[in-house]
């Protein structure tokens, strides 16, 4: 007769890390949970409703806003945090100052600090509050000012049919490419696009990152990487967690801005997910299994209320030029130096004596004139009007300020352009000097 095998246990519902992101979460956005009645969870010397938190934890870890933890508040939920070794405590009543129950809450603190590091100066300056409350973020956010169309038009350099192309491109594809010459304002539209899809300068829904050389797969979706003990473990990159919190709020626009995209190695920071950003491949029904991920961790998705938008420096030898797979996911808006009538007003309105307006927008367009002519170089390496959108607040600086801008911006600009022909490069830069 064979014993029977030993029964194995279930894999536990969350990880450390999963909890801490949830808790990562509540402070970065100020989250008011639901209090508890009993038990909190004591990190970092503040204090969370235990069942609140592992919900949360549960619904990044499923990217499901609605999926319910399947425990119960109280021991069987405090069970599963302590599992993970986090401190379950019974809620701090009022107590008198140096009474045995208050030694006690100290010795607990002093017991967690040996584990976690003791508080960071921010949270040493906190007060714990007489009554019994849920912790609230260490600031007060101010909610985000309204952006309109209005708002928009009068800080860009585009017309309105130009801008309202960008944003069709942007909710069809829900991923679009601005590209263009250096200076002509790509990041700058990149944020503005988003802010007038989301209705409001709300920063909390907006991802910037930009990509280099050395930036990688692991840095962007997932990979291993040294944690605090000098251990490897695996880590999540900027997509995931972007794509966990699009998929917890469903009915709320978010957004990826990708600064100086063809700076890195597109194919390889995208990898199998090039596909997942097709509006067709968008939701859990196109989900996926992440190379590095372990073998019980659910499948990843793009959800489909998250953007993408990508800015292009076309004047940039050294880049290799964007493959057709990536190029079929996205919307391409071309974007051009402009030196008409918004920047003459910009300029007006900052009091630049208007005979040094002139001489700016002319020997630019002069400029741009010339390199578009040039076979070596072309539209692609014009200069955009972003040099000069910063004029100095007093009038009698504005000869200083135009003459240093293309002393030290434009020209070392040109002399790369020409770095074969130093002569031709000199002769353009005396020409924008020449008057001033």
């Amino acid at each position: 007769m064979t014993d029977a095998p030993a029964p194995t246990s279930a894999p536990p519902l969350l990880t450390r890390e999963q909890v801490l992101r949830a808790l990562r979460l509540v402070e970065r956005e100020g989250r008011q949970l639901p209090p508890s009645t009993v038990y909190e969870l004591l990190y970092r010397g503040r204090r969370y409703p235990p069942r609140a938190v592992a919900e949360l934890a549960y619904r990044l870890a499923q990217a499901d806003p609605k999926i319910r933890w399947p425990h119960a508040a109280g021991q069987p939920t405090n069970a599963a945090l302590e599992a993970l070794d986090f401190t379950i405590v019974a809620k701090r009543p009022v107590l008198a100052a140096g009474s045995v129950q208050d030694q006690s809450q100290a010795a607990e603190q002093q017991a967690e600090n040996l584990y976690t590091g003791p508080p960071t100066p921010e949270q040493a300056t906190d007060t714990e509050p007489d009554a019994v409350a849920e912790p609230t973020a260490a600031y007060t956010t101010p909610p985000p000012a309204p952006y309109t169309e209005k708002d928009a038009l009068a800080e860009l350099f585009i017309s309105k049919a130009e801008l309202d192309a960008a944003l069709a491109g942007l909710r069809r594809r829900r991923a679009l490419l601005l590209q263009g010459p250096p200076g002509t304002g790509k990041t700058f539209l990149a944020r503005r696009l988003a802010w007038l899809l989301l209705g409001a300068q709300d920063e909390q829904r907006i991802e910037l990152v930009q990509f280099h050389p050395s930036y990688g797969y692991e840095d962007f979706v997932l990979g291993f990487r040294p944690g605090a003990g000098g251990q490897f473990g695996l880590v999540e990159g900027v997509l995931p967690l972007l794509c966990q919190r699009a998929a917890i709020d469903p009915e709320r626009p978010y957004f990826l801005l990708i600064d100086e995209l063809n700076r890195g190695n597109v194919a390889r920071i995208f990898g199998e997910l090039l596909v997942l950003l097709e509006p067709a491949q968008r939701g859990p029904a196109h989900a996926l299994r992440l190379p590095y991920a372990p073998p019980d961790a659910p499948l990843f998705f793009v959800p489909e209320n998250l953007y993408v938008i990508g800015t292009l420096n076309l004047a940039d030898r050294s880049l290799a030029p964007l493959d057709y797979a990536l190029r079929r996911r996205f919307a391409f808006v071309t974007m051009r130096p402009q030196f008409g009538g918004t920047l003459q007003l910009l300029l007006h309105e900052a009091q630049v004596p208007g005979k040094l307006a002139a001489h700016l927008t002319e020997r630019m367009a002069e400029l741009n004139q010339a390199i578009a002519d040039d076979p070596e170089l072309g539209p692609d390496f014009e200069i955009g009007h972003s040099y000069f959108c910063a004029p100095p607040t007093n009038p009698k600086e504005a000869a200083e300020w135009l003459r240093l801008i293309f002393e030290q911006e434009i020209g070392p600009l040109l002399a790369d352009y020409w770095r074969e022909q130093p002569a031709t490069a000199a002769a353009h830069l005396r020409r924008l000097l020449q008057g001033l």
